[in-house]
């Protein structure tokens, strides 16, 4: 399994952005798969996550209601769209993915590169 995120970029801050993150090599209808992030200085965060059926999705308390995750089965894709976007959620942002339980960050054992989101004050 291969992850590639992409997405990323300069935004000010109330701006939006959309993260996207392509699964190959296996069936993506089996993974589970996440968004985590990680701010320069500070340990990796887990932001958001989808199961494997799209049917049930999980968020950190600091994105509830600005971040939706999705995923597109015809296109091996899940989304993280990301609307106003603060300075605090500057981080290089890496999706993941498990067949293990989705909620569960430590089960997140294939990893794709990490894409850099920077908002502007």
């Amino acid at each position: 399994v291969q992850l590639q995120a992409s997405g990323g970029g300069l935004v000010q801050t109330g701006g939006s952005l959309r993260l996207s993150c392509v699964l190959s090599g296996r069936s993506f209808s089996r993974f589970g798969l996440g968004w985590f992030r990680q701010a320069p200085g500070k340990e990796r965060e887990f932001v958001s996550a989808i199961n494997y059926r799209g049917d049930n999705t999980y968020y950190t308390d600091s994105v509830k209601g600005r971040f939706t995750i999705s995923r597109d089965k015809a296109k091996n894709t899940v989304y993280l769209q990301m609307n106003s976007l603060k300075p605090e959620d500057t981080a290089v942002y890496y999706c993941a993915a498990t067949l293990l339980y989705f909620r569960e960050p430590e089960r997140y054992d294939t990893w794709g590169q990490g894409t850099l989101v920077t908002v502007s004050s």
